[in-house]
């Protein structure tokens, strides 16, 4: 841990014990986890009152984040869409965490609302409910009518949300920063994804920042009689607050949906997914949560999307090596979709690139010989995904979070319409791909992005050819190498030398009777340096030999 967090170790002392403890309780602490210690497992109990010692290790991680209150629960909605880091299993553990909160009184909402917009809840709104409709973990919604009698929906974020989630993100970053000198860690750059989560939910707590997004995704389908996005009301919001239109309608996982009249469910979900694809690949920005109570059925087959808190992007380049993965599926050509995932993800120094390749080419061969409809896309992007993970590759955030949204966005589909394909829609975009690449004016950001590059490197390429000759010149030129897994190997090494060393000196001195011990039977006239330095030598040895066995035997058969 660094210097500069100690004084945020001291402030937050009272919280860092709490979560530790939730930690040690769930087993999850490093200490517990690491060895699975049974202590307690048959008496402990969560706060449902189920044992512990019966859960899997994905229900306890997600219960000791439920406990640990809404920072650590987005933490875990955040790493739901991260199943190339934490794996599948724990990804879809972690999607199922509930952002309930206690909601607070009706007196706060009415200060943050006066302070945030300058006016009374009476003077904003013509009735404003003050029992909530729903409590999330950073801010709670309220239902209110304007003057025109039209419904809006008032989201207002909880009393002291801004210094606990503050305080938690500190500790986060400290724990990260001890997690990076774990080794089974090391990869993943915990310090790196806990400083991408403080200015991720920092940012949520600027309603601001929602409402601007509300305004950006309804400039992109204006006029479009698929879907319907809440309009944000930008003289009734706030840093604090935010007031946008209350669309009425079915959720997606509504059982009623099945005994609407005049409601084509097929339909629906095919206009979603169209919407979504458009987002992705027109755009570049797209809703990153779309389960159930996020899509809302509206009559006319129309699809209503709400909460956009978390929102995915894609640069163009990006964007490109997507495209690259869907046709070498497609095509069947397994060495581009290798060579795109090594080009996208931050590879572990050990990859073993022919066992990628070998993944990659019996992937390609399962999935890219079916037919499209009969294609189960969850299914292959759960395999790639479970690939990427076994082989330690790290994808960039928003990769991992639109190939998580991929597959809930054919799960939700399909909870309208068991039949349906999202490869199907996908299809009619591959010649919209292969055209956009074409296009001239494409082509011109490329190669004006391409000559751009080229530029800095002609302008930098002289210069550090220069610094290098002077520094050979001057003899000051070093080279440092760095001797990947070689350390364990070195330590047994020495280790092993000065075992021994102490081993012949203590026979040495044993032989030669220095020191010796007068008045103990047995060992009355033994040497006393002798005989406790070939006891050390001995266990030394012992230690030797379990680290060797530990890590493979001494002779070992090809």
């Amino acid at each position: 841990m660094k210097i500069s967090t100690l004084p945020q170790l001291y402030r937050n002392a009272a919280r860092w014990r709490e979560i530790l403890s939730v930690l040690s309780k769930y087993g999850l602490a490093g200490w517990l986890g690491r060895f699975e210690l049974p202590l307690g497992t048959g008496w402990l109990k969560d706060s449902n009152g189920q044992l512990l010692g019966s859960m899997s290790q994905p229900v306890r991680v997600r219960r000791a984040l439920e406990e640990l209150g809404p920072t650590f629960i987005k933490l875990g909605q955040l790493l739901s869409t991260r199943p190339d880091l934490v794996g599948l299993e724990l990804a879809d553990e972690l999607s199922k965490l509930q952002s309930g909160a206690p909601a607070d009184d009706t007196a706060w909402v009415y200060q943050v609302i006066a302070e945030d917009l300058g006016q009374s809840v009476d003077e904003c709104f013509t009735r404003f409910e003050d029992e909530p409709v729903a409590s999330a973990s950073v801010g709670q919604v309220h239902r209110a009518w304007l003057e025109d009698g039209s419904a809006v929906a008032v989201k207002v974020l909880h009393k002291g949300i801004e210094e606990r989630v503050l305080d938690d993100t500190e500790i986060l970053v400290g724990l990260a920063e001890l997690a990076e000198r774990l080794p089974d860690f090391r990869n993943y750059r915990p310090a790196s994804l806990a400083v991408d989560f403080q200015r991720t939910i920092r940012r949520e707590l600027d309603l601001g920042n929602e409402r601007r997004r509300l305004d950006q995704f309804a400039g992109y389908f204006a006029g479009d009689p698929r879907v319907r996005l809440p309009r944000a009301d930008a003289d009734r919001s706030g840093p604090r607050v935010l007031t946008a239109e209350w669309i009425e309608g079915w959720k997606a996982s509504d059982p009623a949906l099945k005994e609407a009249k005049d409601i084509d469910l097929a339909r629906v979900a095919r206009n979603g997914a169209e919407v979504f694809i458009e987002m992705i690949f027109d755009h570049g920005v797209y809703h990153a949560d779309p389960h159930p109570g996020n899509l809302l059925v509206l009559p006319g087959n129309v699809v209503g999307l709400v909460d956009f808190g978390m929102v995915g992007r894609l640069s163009d380049p990006l964007r490109e090596d997507l495209e690259d993965m869907l046709m070498a599926v497609v095509a069947n050509e397994p060495a581009t979709l290798t060579a795109v995932i090594t080009r996208v993800g931050q590879t572990p120094p050990e990859l073993d690139e022919a066992e990628l390749a070998s993944d990659i080419a019996e992937f390609v061969e399962h999935y890219g010989n079916q037919s499209v409809g009969g294609l189960d896309l969850t299914g292959a992007l759960s395999e790639l995904i479970d690939i990427i993970q076994r082989r330690q590759i790290t994808l960039p955030p928003s990769v991992g979070m639109l190939l998580k949204m991929l597959v809930q966005l054919e799960g939700t589909a399909r909870l309208l319409s068991p039949d349906f394909s999202l490869l199907e829609v996908l299809e009619p975009h591959q010649k919209k791909m292969m055209l956009r690449r074409l296009s001239p004016v494409r082509q011109a950001k490329k190669l004006s992005r391409i000559y751009g590059e080229f530029e800095d490197l002609a302008e930098v390429f002289p210069r550090r050819v220069r610094e290098i000759l002077q520094q050979v010149q001057a003899g000051k030129f070093d080279v440092h190498l760095d001797h990947r897994g070689l350390e364990p190997s070195v330590n047994r090494l020495v280790l092993g030398m000065l075992t021994s060393a102490m081993f012949l000196g203590s026979s040495l001195m044993f032989s030669n009777g220095v020191m010796p011990i007068r008045g103990i039977w047995l060992l009355d006239g033994v040497s006393l340096p002798g005989f406790v330095g070939l006891c050390l030598s001995g266990l030394l040895g012992m230690r030797v030999l379990r680290a060797i066995s530990k890590s493979g035997r001494l002779e070992r058969r090809r």
